[in-house]
């Protein structure tokens, strides 16, 4: 078992390598790098607003850890040793947060979420976990009783993956999609609408059916699919951009402003000091900014606007500036180039193991993702593409290779637009090496990983798996790697993509050596994914991301010191508190 100290030094070599692109286990840390960090003062000018004292991991490869760090404002004014910060900087009106044994970290920021759905989801009816349509109907009814005269039942978070074996598709094997009968049945006059746990497909009764005039001779659309029995009539499961022909009740923009409030809410408490939000419309963007002008924001959101709204009137303006204040930035735009494993929408190079014939879907075709491109680099966006399947990732690879190259400024300026691909999850491994020679970052969910074991080597084919959900593969080949959850498909909780990142296991250690064990990462890699790595994709990197004097106060302090603690206790750690901005926006409550 190696000391606390050989464990530290190891920190210390794998974030130096990775901010260098050198393999940690070759790499020693520069002399001297942690004695930076914890004598080498960095001093401001006092008096500092607030103090932080225990220890502190920077994510800064040259100065790796520190005893405290000094806050004036929303600044950091200075690291060092904990007494030459309180001598130094301590005035009557300073605060000192003492972690009494706990670990403070740079801000811990989800690179992919929506917290516009996860306010949504807050209200509905919760579906995760359960175990059979019997359960999912008995969760609805419950809802149900409360709300008898409420109009439409909403619900997600149903996964067919994990009911009953007993139910196998006739398309091949594996559990089957739900049909409307047991729904239509439990609710035959009020319309019910279940969004699958992923987003990707949808589940309806008879009487939503009836509301969105869906027939048997209603087409498939575009980049979608209506799920139909023998008889050609819809069996009631709508995929991807059919989800779209479901006329659910209309969200207001006070509606927006409660759940935007609710999820951040949540959000801090679970430490995270911002998000990157993908797929925003109008409405939402409007709210967002209400609240920076009310005072109410108080978490970083950098915001990614849906495709409906670039390939309007969105396409003729600029991004909001980068500034190192702001609380909301509307900055990129979120493409779809397939769908979601689960709901079989990825789109594969060959199909399905257990659907034949089936390779799934393109949400968008080929010449209208390299439009979509194209207007948008033409003013500036940052674009960040869904691509699941190997499919949907060799092509979006192809579409911004044609799209940079027809940039001016020359291959380092097309780099640094730094495009992203949000997923990731599937690809031909000689694909990878080309995330890094186009500078394209892959922004990826650790839980996902865990979540789809169970089921994912009898969707794919065992050879598909060489890569899949590759995280170590991409960072030996150079690519910058920011990590997220897809909040609300998975729980907040970053510690739970920490856990997933490390072992590769569920929540109950399973399996035992770790799912595609080689492709694990570090501790360190973990926390520079939603920290660092997760800065340098939003263009954020000169201002947030690692703890450095004149950075942004972005903190996230836990109870404990998780560099030490086994990896299900990881999981659970909790937070002590929550720190954006200078400002101690969740605490534990005393």
């Amino acid at each position: 078992m190696p000391s606390r100290r050989s464990l530290l030094h190891l920190i210390a070599a794998s974030l130096a390598a990775a901010a260098c692109g050198r393999d940690p286990a070759r790499s020693a840390p520069q002399a001297g790098s942690r004695a930076r960090g914890k004598s080498g003062e960095r001093r401001g000018r006092g008096p500092a607003d607030l103090i932080i004292r225990g220890r502190i991991l920077t994510m800064d490869p040259d100065a790796f850890e520190a005893e405290a760090v000094a806050i004036t404002g929303d600044r950091i004014t200075a690291l060092g040793s904990s007494s030459h910060l309180t001598n130094n900087l301590k005035g009557e009106s300073t605060r000192i947060l003492d972690l009494e044994g706990g670990i403070a970290v740079a801000g811990l920021t989800d690179a992919h979420a929506h917290l516009i759905g996860l306010g949504r989801d807050l209200e509905i009816v919760d579906l995760r976990g359960a175990t059979s349509e019997d359960e999912v109907i008995r969760r609805l009814r419950a809802r149900a009783e409360e709300t008898p005269d409420a109009g439409w039942i909403l619900g997600r978070g149903w996964d067919q993956n994990l009911w009953s074996q007993g139910q196998e598709s006739a398309r091949g094997a594996g559990p089957a999609m739900p049909t409307h009968t047991a729904l239509s049945a439990a609710f035959p006059d009020r319309p019910a609408w279940l969004i699958r746990v992923d987003g990707h497909a949808g589940w309806a009764n008879a009487a939503a059916l009836r509301s969105a005039a869906i027939t048997a001779d209603t087409p498939d659309p575009e980049g979608g699919e209506i799920l139909r029995g023998a008889d050609g009539a819809a069996t009631g499961v709508l995929v991807d951009n059919a989800m779209a022909l479901m006329p659910t009740p209309e969200v207001s923009p006070a509606d927006v402003r409660r759940r935007l409030l609710a999820a951040q809410a949540h959000a801090l408490a679970r430490g995270l000091t911002g998000v990157h939000e993908m797929g925003i419309d109008r409405v939402t963007d409007q709210v967002f900014r209400g609240l920076v002008r009310d005072g109410e924001l108080r978490m970083r959101v950098h915001g990614y606007a849906d495709s409906d709204w670039l390939a309007g009137d969105l396409g003729d303006r600029d991004p909001d500036p980068i500034t190192a204040e702001a609380r909301y930035l509307l900055a990129g735009v979120k493409l779809y180039v397939d769908g979601a494993l689960g709901s079989r929408g990825a789109a594969l190079l060959a199909p399905y193991s257990d659907r034949p014939g089936h390779s799934g879907v393109l949400i968008q075709s080929p010449e209208r993702l390299r439009e979509l491109c194209d207007r948008a680099l033409a003013r500036g966006w940052q674009i960040a593409s869904h691509a699941i399947g190997d499919r949907a990732n060799r092509l979006i690879l192809d579409t911004y290779a044609a799209a940079l190259a027809a940039l001016p400024g020359g291959p380092e300026a097309a780099r640094d637009r730094r495009l992203r691909v949000e997923h990731a999850q599937i690809l031909d491994p000689a694909d990878i090496p080309r995330f890094a020679e186009l500078g394209v970052i892959a922004s990826m969910q650790p839980t996902h990983a865990t979540s789809d074991m169970p089921w994912a080597q009898e969707r794919l084919g065992a050879a598909r798996l060489a890569g899949a959900y590759a995280w170590r593969r991409f960072l030996d080949e150079g690519v910058h790697l920011a990590l997220g959850s897809d909040f609300p498909v998975e729980l907040v909780e970053p510690t739970h993509g920490l856990y997933a990142a490390i072992t590769r296991q569920d929540a109950e250690g399973r399996p035992a050596e770790g799912w595609l064990s080689d492709q694990r990462l570090a501790l360190s890699e973990a926390l520079a994914g939603f920290s660092r790595e997760a800065a340098y994709a939003a263009h954020r990197d000169e201002h947030l991301g690692a703890l450095r004097r004149g950075y942004q106060a972005d903190i996230t302090c836990f109870v404990q010191d998780i560099t030490e603690l086994a990896p299900k206790a990881l999981r659970e750690a909790p937070i002590r508190a929550t720190i954006v901005g200078g400002e101690v926006v969740w605490e534990t409550p005393s």
